[in-house]
């Protein structure tokens, strides 16, 4: 993921309504979202990089779900650095609580290109982010919160419009939430040079990355994501794009309570 933003209220009626864009390189090989089982016994629902073997974005009936993004920065990445793709992947795996997860997360961040990750579990009312590029993970308090390639809330200009379509969203009818974010998370709109921030890539790309959805000869968004879960239940709308058959899109709902 490079854009997301959600609402996050434990307890609620509607503990989470999240919104995000995955941006990739376009030849970069990606298998859609989809139930699967990388090991016998454990199964989950996310998409998957087959270069790195990792994922971005996933959640399992139990109602654990994870999400990562980069950190845009101009330093390398460590050499023989592993996939950050495989950390969303072990947690949403493993049995350990968010929290002993983020530890450990911390312990080997250093391993790692700059990224932050969000560990969730709806049954425990526990969300944490956790970035190598910080010196200690934070508990998510409830409300509105927008994470890209910076750290969490960073108001860059598409997050902040992303921020605002969830404030949006909670006041509407489910049907009509997931057309809002879909909505948002098209927004082909530029930033203007005053309101970006320098990440060390230069003016034009910056510009150019500052839009929510980014199409670039060789690079863009590849997958919409929007998540409501209410109190039992769980639905996920995913839109894959590009290819010749332009967007395709798959729909889950679930009990996790």
């Amino acid at each position: 993921m490079c854009l997301l933003a959600w609402s996050w209220q434990p307890g609620s009626a509607q503990p989470l309504l999240l919104a995000a864009n995955r941006d990739e390189w376009l030849a970069r090989p990606t298998r859609p979202m989809r139930w699967w089982s990388p090991r016998p016994g454990a199964s989950l629902l996310s998409g998957r990089d087959l270069l790195g073997g990792g994922i971005w974005f996933g959640v399992t009936a139990r109602g654990r779900f994870a999400a990562l993004t980069n950190v845009r920065e101009p330093r390398p990445a460590p050499a023989q650095a592993p996939s950050r793709g495989a950390l969303a992947l072990d947690y949403l795996l493993g049995d350990a609580a968010p929290a002993a997860c983020a530890d450990a997360v911390l312990a080997q961040g250093a391993r790692y290109a700059g990224f932050n990750l969000l560990l969730g579990d709806l049954r425990a009312g526990t969300l944490i982010w956790v970035s190598n590029r910080a010196p200690r993970w934070r508990a998510v308090e409830p409300g509105v919160h927008g994470l890209s390639n910076a750290a969490l809330d960073t108001p860059w200009p598409k997050v902040e419009r992303l921020r605002q379509a969830l404030h949006e969203a909670g006041a509407l009818a489910p049907v009509d939430q997931f057309t809002r974010l879909r909505a948002a998370l098209a927004d082909p709109r530029r930033a203007p040079s005053a309101a970006l921030p320098d990440t060390g890539v230069g003016a034009e790309l910056e510009t150019a990355l500052s839009a929510a959805f980014i199409r670039l000869p060789e690079y863009g968004t590849r997958s919409s994501t929007v998540l409501r879960a209410d109190a039992r239940s769980l639905q996920v709308h995913e839109l894959q794009h590009g290819g010749a058959a332009g967007s395709s899109g798959g729909h889950y709902t679930f009990d996790w309570a």
